[in-house]
Formats: C-alpha cells, sequence, structure tokens
C-alpha cells in the first residue's frame, strides 16, 4: 500500500486565509497555492497508508478531548537567519496550539515523532525566497491582524503533486464517532414596539 506524508494544521478561517495565501504568491513563493493557510501541528510525516484508520482514531480522540481557543494574529516575524521562513505571528492561542500539538505526537500515538525545531506555532507567509522578497513580507504585513475562534483541526495529505489536500476535519469536544456539527444558525431578535 506504501506511504503517505500527511500534515496536521488549525485553518486560518476566511477572509484572512485567502488573502494571505495570495500574499505569499505575490512574494513568489511558488509553494503558495499548494499549501492552505495554517497553523501547524503535526510537520510533514510520511506513513504507512495502512494506518491511516488508526491515525483518524487517534485525532479524532485529541479533539474530542479540545475545546475551542481565541485564536489572535498580529504583525511579523522571521526564523533567519536559522531557515529562511517569514510569518505571521501567532499572539493569542499559541499556547493552547502548543498543548494541542503535543497531544497529535504523543509518545503512545500513531503521529508520535520528534521535531526539527522546538515548537513555535505560526503562520508562513515567504519560505525560501529571495531576501528581498523576504524583507517586503516582513515589512508589508507587520500591521496584519486577524482574530477567530478555534473551533477544531484538519488532517492533510500531501499529493505527487506538491499539493496538500484537506482529507478530514475535527471538531473540538465532538465524539469521535460523530460528524461536524451544523453551523449554528441564528435568529433576528424581535423588532421593538413602539
Amino acid at each position: 500500500m506504501g506511504t503517505v506524508t500527511l500534515g496536521v494544521s488549525v485553518a486560518v478561517p476566511e477572509p484572512y486565509g485567502s488573502l494571505l495565501q495570495e500574499r505569499r504568491a505575490g512574494f513568489g513563493d511558488p509553494a503558495a497555492h499548494g499549501i492552505p493557510t495554517h497553523v501547524t501541528l503535526l510537520p510533514p510525516t510520511e506513513v504507512d497508508a495502512a494506518r491511516r484508520p488508526e491515525i483518524e482514531e487517534h485525532l479524532a480522540e485529541v479533539a474530542a478531548a479540545g475545546r475551542p481557543f481565541p485564536m489572535r494574529l498580529s504583525g511579523t516575524g522571521t526564523f533567519r537567519p536559522l531557515s529562511p521562513v517569514v510569518f505571521v505571528q501567532v499572539v493569542e492561542g499559541s499556547a493552547a496550539c502548543g498543548r494541542l500539538q503535543e497531544r497529535v505526537r504523543a509518545a503512545d500515538g500513531p503521529l508520535a515523532r520528534d521535531l526539527q525545531f522546538p515548537y513555535h506555532p505560526h503562520v508562513t507567509i515567504a519560505h525560501g525566497i529571495a531576501e528581498e522578497a523576504m524583507d517586503r513580507a516582513y515589512a508589508e504585513l507587520a500591521d496584519f491582524e486577524a482574530s477567530w475562534t478555534a473551533t477544531g483541526f484538519a488532517l492533510y495529505e500531501q499529493g505527487a503533486d506538491c499539493v496538500w489536500r484537506l482529507q478530514r476535519e475535527f471538531a473540538f469536544g465532538s465524539s469521535p464517532s460523530l460528524e461536524l456539527p451544523q453551523q449554528p444558525t441564528f435568529s433576528r431578535p424581535p423588532a421593538p414596539s413602539l
């Protein structure tokens, strides 16, 4: 059956996700349109394809134990010179992401692995491109702000074309056997009487 390359992440919702993806492409990053805008919980990890059911069960259990948490992005940062990356900073939600990624990579689970660098949640906006373009990304998104409530995470698989495709979403606080809950509906409050 072979191997597959998987990743787990918290998606950056719309309209922010598309905006940052377009900006990343505009800085000349050729990988921009193949990578949905996200905060990584599990970096690209090669696994035996036959273990997918076990992996999905593990992720469902991690999600079921999780609860929604606030996420806020603000300003830019960089890993240069250690790594050629410019990113938007996670200024709220980073501790929750840290705990979540530890559970995803639990030593007794199917996705146990060591990281090349200490975990630092971020949203990549430029990777491995010309220094001038990296400097531009750093400066042009320095005032970027976004906030939302993270309600779950997702499993992605990298195709032979290097494009990351959504495989399954996992909502926090749901039973491993349940599908994602319906979006809440809101009714308009009654009009005030005169």
